[in-house]
């Protein structure tokens, strides 16, 4: 059973801690031997961000067997490096742990001038200098090898890295796997199964349990809701090894869980598309001559169901005769339920003498055929239920946590497990040690489904295992939160929408108050960050500067106007620095969509305008305003005439040609709102912050209607909506909406899938408010938030998602079903 559970139970046991191309100088090779434990992190910043914002991860954080290994960790917090990482995890002691770090040297790799109560001194062993940090009473040790940084939390282990300098003997298996893992993925873990009982918290047993694989590779990815993990295990022909018991099988389709009841806790499906071949490898596994018995030749699957904390038993089979031949002539009783034999058996041993390692500790009592499969039980009671669910259609198949894994997981595979947290518990209690079984027990993992699976291919074991929240299925106009995420520190603008070119899903970008801008996936996963100079202005532009469909993020900081690619990196020659700065928000102009960019950006009464070459556009001859520039200005377009238009401090309004001089004069003075320009009725419409709405045609008429608003009202509008937000009174299209007493923000107009969304925020009781173009509330609205908000088809699945700032240091983002 324990080599079965530590296939089951990798996913919170991993998550509590191409061709190939040999790597000269792997960061591998500065490991000392036999680590419990190695991860390959290639991008830190990605890394600490997956762990920090995973719920699962936060809870296991507080179990027993980490804290050794987590808290001398804490001295890795002060590391920085873009480069990739290997740490290797070493067990020195029964249930203690002390880690070696290898990094590419840089000049900030470890930077602790922050840390207030540190001692740094130095010390030589072989020759060797050895720099010794203090830090808060926690000891890290470092030393340099040529181009390379050794750290480590033990003194001892970083005298070893000196004492075997050059003469590291690297495992071939990990060897291998090292250079063929994946540079996409933060992470990858490599574990080797084998000898690693205290690491993985398993129970001490005296059976002779052979290894479940050799070395195990497993890339690392999580969001706010899943951990996922996938990789390779491999087994050398030589080894008696757990997964080479379905070596030269192909997998097949698994069908255990839809015999299981909805309410099992959780099924094991092993599958093998050649009986014969399963049973010779598992008389190489154990040590055994034996004669391949024929009765079992149609077995093509061996499933456990756990129900109430006891298994029941399938042999799935393409032709039940000869089976049910022998089983009918071992009965010693039998009985009718709902239609279905039951028989009792005088064989207890029949399962576990034939499919051990598979199934161990069970007694085949009873028995019933439903379709092409026997369901064996140690009660009859098990075997009643399985009837009645599957005559009702409520197996396990349909439920949401099924569900949930699956949707992960591939259609066919040698083997697969999934299970709620009922069924963790269990596995805990039975073969964890006790400590680690009480920590998860007594954890809250009600809304959790966990899921392994192993396909069998040309000898490799390919992993894909799973922790995820389970995804409930939505009601029509649900709302739920898809994930929230949090930052370094406090967000500094609100979160926006943008789309990837190469998915053509949409992504978003958000910068914190350290001016770190973010580039977050539709799962919630830290893509990039990028430190700034300054804080963004107003929202960012998305341009295809190159005119072959990538795109790329475009904006203004205070004192900066820089272009991003996919990636975070500039763009030259767009950083453009202005001394002085207080820089508007960005505006671009693209005339006719020819992709003819024109980058406007002011500066007091300064213009700027850029073409897409970075160049100044030298026919462009409004360069200075009359007084200071209030906003980004902006371009319309009626019939086919273009129009730029500017607001200034001193209550005018400049409406202005392509080339700068004017094409509508505006005598009249606007003390504007604080409010953009919009374009309404092929009007140019402002508010002043008397609430009077001025309107001004294509022929410089000017008509002013006054709405009576407050200084502070929000306006927004289209080409043929017209909204106001003045105190709790939310207005479109001249019909109101009372809302509930607060401090609202502007509103804003999303035009999706040809209907018409309003939003509105109360920033002080931080609700988020949803209208239609009738002033009818979207369903299940309000939610929490607390900023202006961002809404788009997110993931082209025709349901939308809404992102907003939920607490200071974190964002959100709903789904609308």
């Amino acid at each position: 059973m324990r080599l079965k559970v530590l296939f089951c139970l990798l996913p919170i046991l991993i998550a509590s801690c191409t061709k190939e191309v040999k790597t000269k100088d792997s960061l591998l090779e500065h490991l000392s031997p036999n680590p419990s434990l190695v991860v390959k992190i290639n991008n830190l910043t990605n890394f600490r961000s997956e762990l920090k914002n995973n719920s699962f991860l936060k809870n296991v954080e507080q179990f027993s067997h980490l804290g050794d290994i987590l808290s001398k960790a804490k001295g890795l917090e002060h590391l920085s490096t873009e480069k990739t990482t290997v740490l290797g995890i070493y067990e020195v002691g029964k249930g203690h742990y002390d880690y070696i770090l290898a990094a590419k040297n840089n000049t900030n790799l470890f930077n602790v001038d922050s840390i207030a109560n540190k001692k740094v001194e130095s010390f030589s062993y072989e020759g060797t200098t050895i720099t010794k940090y203090t830090l808060d009473e926690l000891d890290v040790f470092q030393l340099q090898v040529e181009r390379d940084v050794i750290m480590s939390s033990s003194q001892m282990l970083i005298e070893n890295v000196v004492r075997l300098s050059g003469n590291q003997k690297t495992d071939p298996v990990l060897e291998k796997l090292y250079n063929t893992s994946s540079a996409d993925k933060s992470a990858t873990l490599f574990l080797n199964p084998e000898g690693n009982t205290s690491l993985l918290s398993l129970k001490e047993k005296n059976d002779d349990n052979k290894p479940f694989s050799s070395w195990i590779s497993l890339d690392f990815t999580a969001n706010s809701d899943e951990v996922n993990l996938n990789g390779v295990a491999m087994a050398t022909d030589s080894t008696k090894t757990f997964i080479n018991l379905f070596k030269g099988t192909s997998p097949l389709a698994n069908k255990t869980p839809a015999y299981a009841p909805l309410n099992a806790q959780a099924i094991i499906s092993y599958t093998f598309d050649d009986y014969r071949i399963f049973a010779n490898n598992q008389n190489t596994y154990l040590d055994r001559v034996k004669q391949v018995d024929s009765l079992f030749n149609t077995i093509e699957e061996v499933g456990i169901i756990f129900l109430n904390n006891k298994k029941t038993v399938l042999l799935k089979s393409y032709g039940t005769e000869g089976l049910y031949d022998y089983l009918d002539s071992k009965k010693t009783a039998s009985q009718n339920y709902q239609g279905n034999e039951i028989l009792e058996l005088q064989e207890p041993q029949l399962i576990t003498e034939h499919f051990t390692p598979l199934v161990k500790n069970f007694e085949a009592n009873f028995c019933t055929v439903i379709e092409n499969s026997f369901i064996f039980s140690e009660d009859k009671e098990a075997l009643q239920t399985i009837i009645s669910s599957h005559k009702s259609s409520s197996s396990f198949d349909k439920d949401q946590g099924y569900l949930t894994a699956k949707a992960y997981m591939a259609n066919e595979s040698s083997m697969l497990f999934i299970s709620n947290n009922t069924g963790i518990d269990f596995f805990a209690e039975q073969e964890l040690s006790e400590n680690l079984a009480d920590d998860i027990t007594s954890d809250d993992l009600d809304d959790l489904v966990f899921a392994s699976q192993m396909v069998m291919d040309n000898g490799f074991g390919h992993f894909n295992l799973l922790t995820s929240k389970i995804k409930q299925s939505q009601e029509k106009n649900a709302v739920s939160p898809l994930f929230t995420l949090e930052l370094n520190t406090d967000l500094a603008t609100d979160p926006q929408f943008v789309k990837n070119h190469r998915t053509n899903e949409q992504e978003i970008v958000v910068q914190d108050q350290n001016n770190v801008l973010y580039l977050i996936s539709n799962d919630g996963k830290v893509l990039w960050t990028k430190q700034l100079e300054g804080r963004i202005q107003g929202d960012i532009q998305q341009i295809d500067i190159y005119k072959n469909g990538k795109l790329q993020l475009a904006f203004t900081t205070n004192d900066q106007f820089l272009v991003l690619d996919r990636n975070g990196d500039e763009v030259a020659p767009f950083k453009i620095d202005f001394e002085g700065g207080n820089l508007n928000p960005l505006a671009v102009f693209d005339y006719d969509g020819s992709r003819n960019y024109r980058f406007v950006v002011t500066q007091g009464r300064k213009v700027f305008m850029y073409n897409n070459q970075g160049k100044i556009v030298r026919g462009f001859t409004f360069t200075e305003a009359s007084s200071n520039i209030l906003g980004a200005p902006k371009h319309f377009r009626v019939g086919n005439k273009d129009y730029i238009v500017f607001k200034l401090d001193n209550s005018t309004i400049r409406i202005l040609h392509r080339v700068g001089s004017d094409r509508i004069k505006v005598p009249e003075k606007i003390d504007f709102s604080n409010n953009d320009v919009f374009l309404y009725k092929d009007k140019f419409t402002v508010t002043n912050k008397t609430g009077v709405l001025h309107q001004i045609d294509t022929n410089g008429k000017l008509v002013a209607t006054n709405f009576n608003l407050n200084p502070d009202h929000g306006f927004y509008a289209t080409s043929n909506t017209l909204v106001f937000m003045d105190d709790n009174v939310l207005s479109i299209k001249g019909k109101k909406v009372e809302l509930e007493l607060g401090v609202y923000s502007k509103p804003k107009i999303f035009y999706i899938y040809d209907k018409i969304y309003v939003g509105v925020t109360d920033i002080q009781n931080r609700q988020i408010y949803l209208f239609d173009s009738q002033a009818e509330p979207i369903p299940n609205f309000p939610v929490f938030g607390s900023s202006m908000i961002d809404l788009t088809d997110m993931d082209n699945d025709k349901q939308l998602e809404l992102v907003a700032k939920d607490q200071d240091n974190s964002l959100i983002v709903y789904k609308i079903n």
